[in-house]
């Protein structure tokens, strides 16, 4: 029993100093490693290897500075993650810094941790312009997308009980994938972060052809999520991007990726910085999703 209890031990210990060693580690080796979404509304793909997006641009910020600080030049990889797998990515060490569209909530905090929120989403319905659809009311009887392993799954559950509206639910495996459901009329919507539906409308061959209507069915912060643990990493990441929420260069990257022209179409997206967004930056915090409900 006793070597038992000791062997648990050593390795609780050992996860624990993996834990609170991304810096050392990422000194050590000279490497950090970003994890990055083909399709999302903050991160996506160009092709050839490339990502782009506002936290892209958030992350390599916070790279530079975490450079200077360690005082060495670091190579950044880019690790693809979905929904489904970015937290056991990030979880296992593959991952240092996702830097997609990750929503902060209390279940996901009991697994890995969350910088200070860097965009506050709003979680809408896009539908065809010419359905005539309007309201999440108007979803009875009709099928509804969304994506695999993403908050509006429950988001899309909990109205529909409120509601009464009956539905059948499809799901795309990542954001692209439920935008094509919709685009191919096997869904009448697409349930989603309003920041990922109005990219994904804005890149798509006919952007007039949708739209993004109804009510805000919830309200969620989104932040770069990181490995649990580790205060003294965690501590940088904040320090950097409260930086520039001080410096006004978050605002410039937001008006980068959601008011001027993005590749690769060069269409803008067209979301001007909302309220929440602002109250975000001028009050840095980490408070999860159920916080922003209790408002």
């Amino acid at each position: 029993m006793k070597k038992i209890l000791l062997a648990a031990a050593l390795v609780a210990g050992a996860a624990a100093v993996h834990a609170e060693d991304t810096l050392k580690k990422v000194k050590d080796s000279g490497v950090i490693t970003m994890g990055v979404r083909e399709s999302s509304g903050l991160a996506y793909t160009i092709g050839d290897g490339k990502y782009v997006g506002y936290h892209i641009d958030v992350c390599h910020r916070v790279i530079t500075d975490l450079e200077k600080a360690l005082g060495r030049k670091l190579e950044t990889k880019y690790q693809p993650v979905t929904s489904a797998n970015r937290i056991p990515l990030t979880v296992n060490g593959t991952v240092d810094l996702e830097c997609g569209s990750t929503t902060n909530n209390v279940a996901r905090q009991k697994d890995v941790a969350f910088a200070v929120t860097t965009y506050v989403e709003e979680v809408r319905i896009a539908v065809k312009a010419a359905s005539g659809i309007t309201s999440i009311k108007q979803l009875n009887g009709k099928t509804v997308a969304t994506t695999t392993g993403t908050t509006s799954v429950q988001t899309l559950r909990k109205h529909e009980r409120a509601t009464g509206v009956d539905f059948k639910e499809v799901f795309g495996k990542d954001h692209a994938d439920s935008f094509l459901l919709l685009d191919s009329g096997r869904a009448d919507a697409f349930v989603m972060d309003g920041s990922i539906l109005a990219k994904n409308i804005a890149t798509s061959k006919n952007p007039a052809d949708f739209k993004i209507v109804g009510e805000v069915l919830s309200v969620e912060p989104i932040a770069i999520m990181m490995r649990k643990d580790d205060p003294a990493f965690k501590k940088a990441v904040d320090d950097s991007i409260k930086g520039m929420m001080k410096s006004g260069e978050l605002a410039k990257i937001y008006d980068r990726w959601f008011m001027q022209p993005i590749p690769p179409t060069n269409t803008k997206i067209g979301l001007p910085l909302s309220a929440a967004n602002k109250d975000a930056w001028a009050n840095p915090n980490d408070r999860p999703m159920e916080d922003y409900a209790k408002k």
